[in-house]
C-alpha cells in the first residue's frame, strides 16, 4: 500500500483570499482619498470625519453587494453548466465517455489507458469527473457568494477604519501628511501580508499596493484643493 501523507496547498485561499485583500485595499484607499479630498478643501475635522464614516458604510455595502452579485454570476454559469452535463451524461453516455478519454489521451495517456482510466472515474463519479476534468470545476474553485460578501465587507471596513483612527489622533496641523503617511504604510503592510498568506514574493505586491494606492490619494487630494480653492 502507498504511503500517504498531508499536503496543504495555497490554492485552496484564493477565493477568500482575493475577495480579503480586494477589500482591505479598497477600504484604505477610498477612505484615506475620500479623507484627504475633503480635509484638502479645508474641511473641519468633524466634517471630515464624518465624511470618512459614511464612506466606510457606504464602501462595505457597496462591496459586500458587488462581492455577492459577481460571484453570484460565477456561480449561475457554474450550475448551468453541470446542469447541462448532467442532461447528457443521462443522453449520451457513450459520447461522454469518448469526451473523456480523449481528454485524457490529449494530457499524455495512451489510447486504451485514457479510456480505462475514463471508464473508472465516471462509473465512481461521472458528473464529477466531467466537471472537474472538461468544466475545470472543482470544490477549490467552486463560487461561494456569501463567503466572498461577508469577506468583502468586513476586510472593506477594517481597511476604511485605519484611516480614520488616524483622523482622529492626529494633530489638526498635521492631519493630511499624517493620514497620507499612515494610509500607505496601511497598505504596503497590506500588500506585504497578502502576499505571505498567497505564499507569493513580497516585494513587488508590496510596491504595487503602495505605488496605485498613492497615485489615488495624490488625485483625489489634488482635486480637493482645487475645488476648495475655487469655493
Amino acid at each position: 500500500m502507498p504511503r500517504l501523507h498531508r499536503e496543504s496547498h495555497l490554492i485552496g485561499r484564493i477565493g477568500w483570499l482575493r475577495a480579503a485583500v480586494l477589500g482591505a485595499n479598497d477600504g484604505i484607499i477610498s477612505t484615506a482619498s475620500l479623507i484627504l479630498g475633503v480635509a484638502s478643501a479645508s474641511a473641519a475635522r468633524g466634517d471630515v470625519i464624518l465624511t470618512g464614516v459614511a464612506g466606510l458604510v457606504a464602501g462595505a455595502m457597496s462591496m459586500a453587494a458587488g462581492e455577492y452579485v459577481s460571484v453570484s454570476s460565477q456561480s449561475d454559469t457554474e450550475n448551468a453548466d453541470l446542469a447541462r452535463e448532467r442532461r447528457e451524461l443521462a443522453e449520451e453516455p457513450a459520447a461522454e465517455l469518448d469526451e473523456l478519454a480523449g481528454i485524457y489521451q490529449a494530457r499524455g495517456l495512451d489510447p486504451s489507458l485514457a479510456r480505462e482510466v475514463a471508464t473508472q472515474l465516471m462509473a465512481r463519479d461521472a458528473l464529477g469527473a466531467h466537471a472537474r476534468d472538461e468544466l475545470g470545476i472543482s470544490e477549490i474553485s467552486t463560487a461561494r457568494p456569501v463567503q466572498a460578501a461577508m469577506a468583502s465587507a468586513a476586510t472593506f471596513s477594517v481597511g476604511a477604519a485605519a484611516p480614520l483612527l488616524l483622523v482622529v489622533f492626529a494633530p489638526s496641523s498635521a492631519l493630511i501628511p499624517a493620514v497620507a503617511a499612515g494610509s500607505l504604510a496601511f497598505l504596503a503592510l497590506l500588500g506585504y501580508l497578502g502576499a505571505r498568506t498567497g505564499g507569493a514574493g513580497t516585494l513587488r505586491p508590496t510596491i504595487r499596493v503602495t505605488f496605485w494606492g498613492a497615485l489615488a490619494m495624490s488625485v483625489t487630494a489634488g482635486i480637493g484643493a482645487l475645488i476648495g480653492a475655487a469655493i
